[in-house]
């Protein structure tokens, strides 16, 4: 299953992808009104009743799509506008050097365990939305990454257990300000990486039962369409399990939590001669399986 979270006179809204007719969403809540059109009350209702998903199936089914596209959705003027998959998480945390040729490039160690980081929500923007260079920043930088979504709460998550508390898998971009990151005093990771505008994510959320193995997914990066980076998340240091066992012996996750896995090599800042973001450019993220996240820049 397939879902986006968008905005409509009716207040946050869930669809899904229809399935039957190939193309088009349906709004799960006008489809079954019992089905919540909140993702994260959907996600929490999935994870506890074991006959939520079927019912999703059968609203798609028996559902008429509102939109026929993603470009319909993002042309809807004051009408319909998308959102981020996951709209409001609680927590947005981030992975730094988790493939070993990406540590490779920048210079550092192979660690041997997870860095983890993390952005404030402000960061998050949808599939479609603009990325806006501060007047601050002169090194702005782009990274592609998988994205975990959490789908049910826990704390201590053996990682033989960890794929039960996974709700799905988006494509993300963990921009960053490499002048903050890397040259303010005593380097400031998270101010340069959680500028407005920073984290884009999705184009649609897709729940696990379509993704047999997301350890063994393609991920590209093209600026203005050419490729920047191309690797396979095969390569990750740290897999979905050891991340999710990792933050949870700290933190509690709650449905809705995004995890940004890392990135590849190809990076901006590290190619000679270096590599930025620049008003006008266009901005895709692909993930075999998951679609294309395109954003642009201003």
């Amino acid at each position: 299953m397939r879902l986006i979270s968008y905005q409509s006179e009716r207040g946050l809204r869930l669809a899904a992808r229809a399935t039957t007719c190939g193309t088009g969403y349906v709004d799960l809540n006008d489809a079954d009104s019992e089905i919540p059109h909140c993702v994260k009350r959907f996600l929490t209702e999935l994870s506890q009743d074991d006959t939520m998903l079927a019912r999703a199936y059968r609203a798609i089914d028996c559902g008429k799509p509102f939109v026929a596209s993603l470009n319909d959705l993002l042309s809807g003027g004051q009408t319909y506008r998308l959102l981020p998959p996951v709209p409001q998480p609680q927590k947005l945390i981030c992975i730094g050097v988790n493939y070993a040729d990406h540590a490779a490039e920048v210079g550092v160690e192979v660690p041997n365990e997870p860095v983890v980081f993390n952005k404030f929500v402000s960061t998050l923007i949808a599939h479609g939305d603009t990325i806006r260079l501060p007047k601050v920043s002169h090194r702005v930088d782009y990274e592609a990454e998988l994205v975990v979504v959490i789908g049910k709460r826990g704390r201590d998550i053996a990682r033989a257990e960890a794929y039960d508390y996974v709700a799905g898998y988006c494509c993300g971009n963990d921009v960053s300000a490499r002048d903050w990151q890397k040259e303010k005093p005593a380097r400031q990771w998270l101010l340069g990486k959680t500028f407005d505008t920073f984290a884009p994510l999705g184009p649609e959320l897709v729940l696990k039962d379509e993704i047999a193995d997301p350890m063994q997914l393609g991920i590209q990066l093209r600026l203005n369409g050419q490729v920047m980076q191309d690797s396979n998340t095969n390569q990750c240091l740290f897999d979905i399990p050891a991340l999710i066992a990792y933050i949870s012996q700290v933190a509690t996750l709650e449905v809705g939590d995004l995890i940004y896995t890392g990135t590849p090599p190809g990076v901006g800042d590290m190619r000679t001669p270096p590599v930025y973001l620049n008003p006008g450019d266009t901005v895709e993220v692909e993930i075999e399986s998951l679609g294309v996240l395109k954003n642009f820049v201003r």
